[in-house]
């Protein structure tokens, strides 16, 4: 039974390596924005350049001073830091794939209109 061989993973993701503490900072953010905004989903109903902003907003503040905390959540400005990129990454995934969809269904119109005997 311990035939490791077996096992198919090579060349994938080995999520055990990324450090944990960031989906904790992560969480106490979404904590605290769940309790503001209620809707948990309502991060997806952002702009990506909101984010975009709020993230550099957050990153300024955190290079002018590392211990400091965001006034109205009282979390630290590189937890807000670590969660806008969060969402940046969560919708430009999205938006690639929706970018995908698009181009695939251009490719399928284009084949059919060439195949098309007319």
């Amino acid at each position: 039974m311990d035939n490791q061989s077996a096992k198919h993973d090579a060349g994938k993701l080995d999520l055990t390596k990324v450090p944990r503490q960031i989906i904790w900072d992560i969480a106490e953010v979404r904590r605290y924005g769940i309790k503001k905004y209620t809707d948990p989903e309502n991060w997806r109903k952002v702009s990506l350049d909101r984010y975009r902003a709020a993230l550099f907003r957050h990153l300024l503040a955190y290079l002018d001073n590392p211990k400091g905390k965001d006034e109205e959540s009282g979390i630290e400005h590189y937890k807000h830091v670590a969660c806008n990129i969060a969402f940046i990454c969560e919708l430009e995934k999205e938006d690639n794939e929706e970018e995908e969809i698009e181009i695939n269904i251009y490719k399928k119109i284009e084949d059919l209109l060439r195949d098309a005997e007319w």
